[in-house]
Formats: C-alpha cells, sequence, structure tokens
C-alpha cells in the first residue's frame, strides 16, 4: 500500500508495531489516564513483544506525538474506541506531560484571527473555485485560465500574501478547497478551517472526531444552503454548513476497526461516491493478529441525508480462513485493496472509476493494484485491470525478527499499488482515455469501455515510496507525472518531472531533480510524491525539500520557485513553518495559489502551514 513505509517509521519511531485494542465505546476515563494505560494499553506495552515500545521508551515522546498516533498514526486502529478525552489522558499520562498539556477541543485562537465581516454573501458554486480532489469530475487537476485568474506570463510574479498556521500538528491534512471566497482545509488533530480566501480571517472551525486527511467537497443542500463533506480516519463522512461549520449529518461508512477515508467523497447529482482504505497491514506486525479481514470499498451516500444508497466492496470474496502462522494464529483471505484516492466519475457512461491497493493475504487477490470500473447507479463491477498480479504485504514483512514476520504473505510484495486516482481525457484522435499512474513507476492509458490497456510507459523504476504515488495532472495532449522513489534513491537522484504524450505515452521531456537543495537539512529529500497542479502552460509540482515549482508544459523548464521550508508571520497569529511537501498538491482560484506545507512521516521536514500566493 502506498502509505507502509509511513507506518513503518512511525511505529518504530513513535509507537512500534501494535497495541491491543481498547474496549468499551465511549467510556469516559479521563481523569486517571493510568486507568486507561492500564485497561487498555498495558497487555502490550508492559509485555516482552518483539518490536514493543515499553512504558519506558513511550515516556520519551511527547503528548502531542502520542495523541497524534492515536488520532491519525499507527495506533488509530486500536484507540478508536477510546473517546477523545481518554486519549488525551492516556497520551499525557504516558509522556509525563502535566494534565491538561492537550486541549480538550478547539485551540484558542486571538481575536484578531477571525473575520470581522459578516458571511451571509451569496454563494455561488457556478463561480471561479477548486472543488474537491481534482477540480473536476474526471480528476484532471487542471485548472482553466478563466478560473485560475493565472496565466504562465503571471506566474515568475507570484508573490506571498498571507500564512496561516495549523496549532497542534505536525504534518499537512487536506488539499485546500476553495469555494465561495472560502478556503476549506482539514487536519491532522481533526480540526477543519473555513477561512477568507482573500484573508486567510477564520470564519468558523469545525472539530470532527479524528484526523482529516481528505480533500473537501461542497453541494447544495436539500434544506437549503451548502454542505461541505469530508471523510476522517474512523471511516465516518461528515456533512457540515458551508456557512457556519454547524454539522448537519455524520455516517459511518465501514465498521473494519482499521478502516479509514483518506481519498476525497465526489460528489455529483446528490450522490456522495466515498472510497475506503485502512491500516490493517499494521495491525498484522502482531503475530497474535487474525489477518486479514479488511476488504475496500466504494460507499454511495444521499448528500441530503447521509443514507446509503449502496456498498460495493472492491474484493467480491469474502474472507475465509487460509493457514495458520508460525505464532499458531489463524490468517484469513482475501483482503486488502484499499481504496486511498478519490473516486473519477464519468456520467455520460454510467460509470466511476478507482485505483486499488496491494493485498494483505496469500493469494492476491485479483482486484488489488488494479484500476476498476462501478457503474455509478448501483455499485455493479463493470470491469477490472490488474497491473501488478501476486502483490501481497503487510507491516510483519519489514521485520528481521522470525516472529514478528509471522503474519508476512509469502507473496512479500512489493507493495506497489495506487494512491493516485484515475484521469479521464479526451485524447486527441477523439477517442476518450483513462489514465493511472502506480507506485511500480508505470504510467498507463486505458479504454475506458473495457479496461484495455492501449499504452504503458515507465517513468522510473517504482518501489515501496516510489513511482507515482500521489496524483498526476493532464491537459488536452500531455500528461505531467512527479516522481517520488524517496526510498529508493537518494537526495539529488530521487524526484523531477516527466511528460508524456497522451496519445501513445512517449516521453515529451523530464525535468530531473534540482540538484543541492538539502544541504544539512536533516529530513530534507529531493523526492516529489506530491500531486502535480496544472494551468495552462504551467504544471506545478511539490518536493520533499520544501520546494513548489512552476515547469512550463512545453519544455519542464522551471519558471518559479518557492521554498516554503521555513518559518512564517502567520495572519492567524499561531507560530508556523513550512517542511516537505507530499500528498496533496496546490489548489488554484481567481488569481491566488493555495498549498499546505509540511510532512514529517517518514522522518522529512515537519510543517504546520497554509500558504496563500498572489501576483503583486
Amino acid at each position: 500500500m502506498c502509505r507502509s513505509l509511513f507506518i513503518v517509521l512511525v511505529a518504530a519511531v513513535l509507537l512500534g508495531a501494535v497495541a491491543h485494542r481498547a474496549a468499551g465505546q465511549g467510556q469516559e476515563l479521563a481523569a486517571d489516564g493510568d486507568q486507561v494505560y492500564v485497561m487498555h494499553c498495558a497487555r502490550c506495552h508492559d509485555d516482552t513483544q518483539p518490536r514493543m515500545p515499553t512504558r519506558d521508551a513511550l515516556r520519551e515522546q511527547s503528548a502531542r506525538q502520542i495523541q497524534s498516533a492515536m488520532t491519525s498514526g499507527v495506533m488509530r486502529q486500536f484507540a478508536s474506541r477510546l473517546s477523545a478525552a481518554e486519549r488525551r489522558a492516556v497520551a499525557e499520562f504516558l509522556s509525563d506531560d502535566p494534565a491538561g498539556t492537550l486541549a480538550p477541543s478547539v485551540p484558542v485562537l486571538p481575536a484578531t484571527a477571525f473575520c470581522d465581516a459578516d458571511d451571509s454573501a451569496q454563494v455561488d458554486l457556478s463561480a471561479p473555485a477548486w472543488n474537491g480532489w481534482g477540480v473536476d469530475l474526471a480528476n484532471r487537476r487542471l485548472q482553466p485560465t478563466e478560473s485560475a485568474g493565472l496565466t504562465a506570463d503571471d506566474v515568475g510574479g507570484l508573490r506571498l500574501r498571507w500564512a496561516f498556521g495549523f496549532p497542534g500538528v505536525t504534518a499537512t491534512g487536506s488539499q485546500a478547497t476553495v469555494v465561495a471566497g472560502r478556503v476549506l482545509v482539514g487536519t491532522r488533530n481533526g480540526l477543519v478551517y473555513a477561512l477568507d480566501a482573500a484573508t486567510g480571517c477564520v470564519r468558523w472551525v469545525h472539530e470532527a472526531p479524528t484526523s482529516v486527511r481528505s480533500a473537501i467537497s461542497v453541494g447544495p443542500a436539500d434544506e437549503g444552503g451548502f454542505n461541505a463533506y469530508f471523510g476522517d480516519g474512523f471511516a465516518s463522512v461528515h456533512a457540515v454548513d458551508l456557512l457556519t461549520g454547524e454539522l448537519r449529518w455524520t455516517t459511518t461508512v465501514e465498521s473494519h476497526a482499521a478502516a479509514q477515508i483518506t481519498g476525497a467523497p465526489a460528489l455529483h447529482d446528490g450522490v456522495l461516491f466515498v472510497p475506503v482504505s485502512s491500516l490493517e497491514e499494521v495491525s498484522a506486525a502482531d503475530p497474535r493478529y487474525e489477518c486479514c479481514t479488511f476488504r475496500g470499498s466504494v460507499v454511495a451516500l444521499d448528500a441530503a441525508t447521509g443514507q446509503r444508497f449502496w456498498k460495493r466492496f472492491v474484493i467480491t470474496e469474502s474472507p475465509q480462513p487460509t493457514r495458520r502462522n508460525s505464532a499458531g494464529t489463524q490468517n484469513l483471505g482475501p483482503s486488502g485493496a484499499g481504496v486511498w484516492s478519490a473516486p473519477t466519475l464519468d456520467p455520460a457512461r454510467n460509470q466511476l472509476y478507482i485505483a486499488t491497493g496491494d493485498a494483505y493475504s496469500d493469494p492476491a487477490a485479483a482486484e488489488s493494484d488494479a484500476i476498476m470500473a462501478l457503474q455509478m447507479d448501483t455499485g455493479e463491477i463493470h470491469w477490472v485491470t490488474q497491473t501488478t498480479p501476486g502483490d501481497a504485504f503487510t507491516i510483519a514483512c519489514v521485520s528481521d525478527n522470525p516472529v514478528a514476520r509471522a503474519n508476512c504473505p509469502e507473496s512479500n510484495g512489493p507493495d506497489v499499488d495506487y494512491g493516485s486516482s484515475p484521469v479521464l481525457i479526451s485524447g486527441p484522435g477523439g477517442e476518450d482515455l483513462l489514465l493511472a499512474g502506480q507506485k511500480s513507476g508505470v504510467m498507463y492509458g486505458l479504454r475506458p469501455e473495457t479496461g484495455e490497456i492501449v499504452w504503458e510507459t515507465r517513468v522510473s523504476d517504482g518501489g515501496l515510496l516510489g513511482g507515482i504515488e500521489w496524483g498526476f495532472a493532464a491537459d488536452d495532449t500531455q500528461v505531467y507525472v512527479s516522481i517520488s522513489d524517496a526510498m529508493e534513491k537518494a537526495p539529488g537522484e530521487a524526484g523531477g518531472v516527466t511528460a508524456l504524450r497522451i496519445e501513445d505515452g512517449e516521453l515529451v521531456w523530464h525535468a530531473p531533480p534540482v540538484q543541492d537543495t538539502c544541504g544539512s537539512r536533516p529530513g530534507c529529500h529531493t523526492a516529489q510524491p506530491a500531486a502535480v497542479t496544472l494551468i495552462p502552460g504551467v504544471a506545478f509540482a511539490g518536493s520533499l525539500d520544501g520546494h513548489l515549482r512552476a515547469h512550463s508544459t512545453d519544455t519542464g523548464r522551471v519558471i518559479w520557485d518557492f521554498d516554503t521550508a521555513r518559518e512564517f508571520v502567520t495572519v492567524n497569529g499561531v507560530e508556523a513553518r513550512g517542511g516537505a511537501l507530499n500528498g496533496p498538491g496546490p489548489t488554484i482560484v481567481d488569481g491566488m495559489l493555495y498549498v499546505v506545507s509540511g510532512y514529517d512521516s517518514f522522518g522529512y521536514m515537519p510543517g504546520n502551514v497554509l500558504l496563500a500566493f498572489a501576483v503583486d
């Protein structure tokens, strides 16, 4: 899966492979972190399990780090049945930080951070916007000139207009959605902010139950007004009022304890199409865990009420007992194939397209590492094209300890699944193509009617954190791909941006990674896993070295470069700095560009800032 190395490094540095699942949904033990620990955590952290951090080791972490692991990291599955208050209490207890270190709710911001003006202005969804993940149903990540308010000639004049600091996080959350003069963005600590697009002042803050990584989609509400929709780390979908942040409804779309939502819900004609992924690979690091039972899925919800229209598991066969591992624990399969990215919608064909993750069990399901087409009205699977057969992998596979490897499938990877959304485009010859980019380093062009592969082009060697990670962009003739290979190559060798001809996949140009940008900065790397964003003539691509660069689509030449890895004075008075760019790409609306900076997963440069640029 696309997040495997994230899990490995956080597990090693922060909390280790596993902890015992908490019991007692909603039980309030906030006054006594010691008691929460004894009831829900001690079995593993006072035990002698391999690779398990001891109580003393956990004391080296801050309460904020431990809380983050329980809400959005490797411990999310096991802490999901603790209340927010219980998670705060046990994090403070384990870290030896004073009680009250972790804020119980929305952090206090100065009065000057909030907007003065009334927010009852008319909302026009037909006005220029970046709504959801890919700006359109086809997920092309191409903002037309009239909506961008920015041309290739303007880009060199982009200057920082304002910066907003996210309190309490060290990694960016969701990509910025820009609708009706508002910037909507979620964070790893579960706060969703609505900011004024021009100034960055706060209109409202909504506290979700856990981390929000999905981009936010906005649509009209049946009862009047408008809703903002997003998914969270507990596999729940939320609708909040666009103008006030007030919760309209919440629906949990998957009961599996490891399930989460990372891809943006796609909205069309009153229906939300929600992708579901998971962190069950983490659970497999415990030899006692019965691995594995999660199956990726897509769920269609009524946008007005949150009621389910249909749910389709990606793997059609339900998990059954297979073997017993070397620890004597029952294994199950098939499993895996999480859907990490936003669905791509094709109403003309009544189809939606998804890209799936790797398998967790042997034999790897035919639906893993695949591009799939589902009917929009029923969820029926139309076709499946698997591009990497036999890719079964769990975190147990990275251990050198034979006991800890008990839940490693015999296939043992290569873990080169899909993390980016497919892109639907009308080809230069008039025939539509579906583009798909994989961690294997291969870009595919497929026929949307059948899933037949028309062409395939290798842009990198690929690997665990290799190839095409989070997203690419396409205009009418070319597709623009940023390359990661962060774990496979050294700084200065990893990264780069490549343009391919859509018609046949032939190379147009390659812009290699920029050399000598890291120096001695810890956590710096030149890999480029973040999503690409496009306006006519310019492709924007971020890097783990903190740089956001604009490339000419004709030649690949860099025409603008901004290093975000530094401290910023913020409009909300929160101390903030930028860091590695990973995951979300920039969004561009009405002459302004917005990008979140900071991504401390994998040990890369942390950060907690949203930056807004405009032409002077």
